[in-house]
């Protein structure tokens, strides 16, 4: 059980309740037909169809608590209404060290991060040095190579 709120985006929250409903009317029926069909082939001590049918269960299942957990101890992103700090649910420019490129990052929570979108982690050392920063800062990343990185722009 989780000891305290996990923020998630409206979006996020309907993707998982999605989710969710999906594993309970659809995915859990569908293998307690796969686990009947095993039976009635005889010989459970031998029966490979229904150990796979078993294990498959005991994932869905576990699938189901975990987001009905996650759901129950969730509470909704409020987006923020300005765009004068970075905070949770803001997308940043900023610049690496000396470079004059950019490059843009949403900062989200843990169950949202998508690298291949760069929506990173509350949770990781760039956002950990960029929350509360305002536009022109110039931030320190305590990585194991530490670097700096300046807030060129915040947007909402």
């Amino acid at each position: 059980m989780l000891s305290q709120k996990t923020l998630l985006t409206r979006e996020k929250i309907n993707e998982l309740k999605s989710e969710l409903k999906r594993l309970i009317s659809k995915d859990r029926v569908e293998v307690i037909q796969e686990i009947k069909d095993a039976r009635n082939q005889g010989d459970l001590s031998e029966n490979a169809e229904f150990d796979s049918a078993r294990e498959k269960q005991g994932v869905i299942e576990d699938r189901i608590r975990e987001l009905e957990d996650l759901l129950e101890n969730s509470d909704i992103l409020k987006k923020q209404s300005s765009n004068s700090l970075v905070s949770i649910g803001t997308t940043v420019e900023i610049k690496i060290g000396k470079s004059e490129t950019t490059e843009n990052f949403t900062i989200v929570t843990t169950y949202e991060t998508d690298p291949f979108e760069n929506k990173i982690s509350n949770q990781s050392p760039l956002a950990i040095a960029l929350m509360g920063s305002s536009k022109g800062d110039t931030v320190t990343v305590e990585a194991p190579k530490k670097y700096d990185v300046t807030v060129v722009n915040i947007l909402i």
